[in-house]
């Protein structure tokens, strides 16, 4: 088997937990390949009984195949190594090193058993919808999907923003607000949830859209089906607002012509037994826990 290990930042407290994996997966006999500028930062605090490979990125999955990307972070790496991913379809398999962890729902604590329940197949695939972004500028280069949202933002100004919004073609509402959220059914659990947007199951095949601190009052987030094609106007005091796919960002004018549609493609996620939506519900948000106890 043939396994990427990708993060971003190693702080002091995750060397064990890399020590655990990597002797995990070299018991294994697993081949390994670690993201080259992640390497860099604990090669020389580590114990490798195996030679490694270094993963460069998307590139390297044009000419290498992998069985599995497994994440050390938290949530944010996993958007992150969506982007070295893209269409080649491997899976995701996130370990937790973060705070809250969404997506990257197994705990560091189970590593062992994780790399154990992979080799004995005893995992399946939650595939997760994404966006892509349509516009008349080039933003975003190569990478115009995003995993948990897409936002406008305001930006060089204290001023609401004005926002007129459209659902395949027909006019839905101007929303005033600091901006306005599109989010997939995974990212309803984010940004789309601490402004009041719902939780929506990752199999729903809805996009939920969310102002972000609206001045109509009566406006509300909205649910809508993903066949949605959602395109957007944007005006205000200021010339420049923020554009954003997950945590990568552009600057557009009132100008730029940008609508949203559903991604030609899906991720992947690797999910263990008993780890499922539900479980990481109840878990991260405490439903049911009697805290006066």
């Amino acid at each position: 088997m043939q396994v990427v290990v990708y993060g971003r930042l190693v702080k002091d407290k995750d060397i064990p937990y890399l020590q655990e994996l990597l002797d995990a997966l070299h018991a294994r006999d697993a081949n390994v390949f670690i993201y080259a500028p992640y390497f860099k930062q604990f090669k020389e605090r580590i114990t490798l009984s195996k030679d490694v490979g270094i993963f460069d990125g998307h590139i390297d999955l044009k000419m290498k195949k992998f069985d599995f990307l497994i994440s050390m972070g938290g949530d944010g790496t996993i958007l992150d190594a969506v982007t070295a991913i893209r269409d080649k379809n491997v899976p995701i398999l996130g370990i937790n090193l973060g705070r809250l962890g969404f997506l990257a729902s197994i705990d560091k604590q189970m590593i062992k058993e994780t790399i154990e329940l992979i080799w004995n197949d005893r995992y399946s695939l939650n595939p997760r919808t994404m966006l892509f972004l349509e516009s008349d500028q080039d933003l975003f280069g190569e990478m115009k999907f995003a995993l948990n949202d897409f936002t406008i933002l305001k930006r060089d100004t204290s001023s609401m923003i004005t926002i007129n919004t459209y659902i395949n073609g027909a006019f839905l509402a101007t929303y005033w607000a600091d901006g306005i959220i599109l989010s997939t059914p995974t990212g309803s659990t984010g940004y789309s949830l601490s402004c009041g947007g719902p939780i929506v199951f990752p199999d729903s095949n809805n996009f939920v859209l969310t102002p972000v601190a609206p001045h109509n009052l009566s406006v509300r987030p909205l649910v809508i089906s993903d066949d949605s094609i959602i395109s957007f106007e944007v005006k205000g005091r200021a010339e420049y607002f923020l554009c954003t796919l997950d945590s990568r960002f552009e600057t557009i004018s009132s100008r730029d012509q940008i609508a949203i549609r559903k991604n030609d493609y899906k991720v992947n996620l690797v999910e263990l037994p008993d780890r499922g939506f539900l479980s990481t519900m109840r878990e991260k948000l405490a439903w049911g826990i009697d805290t006066r106890n």
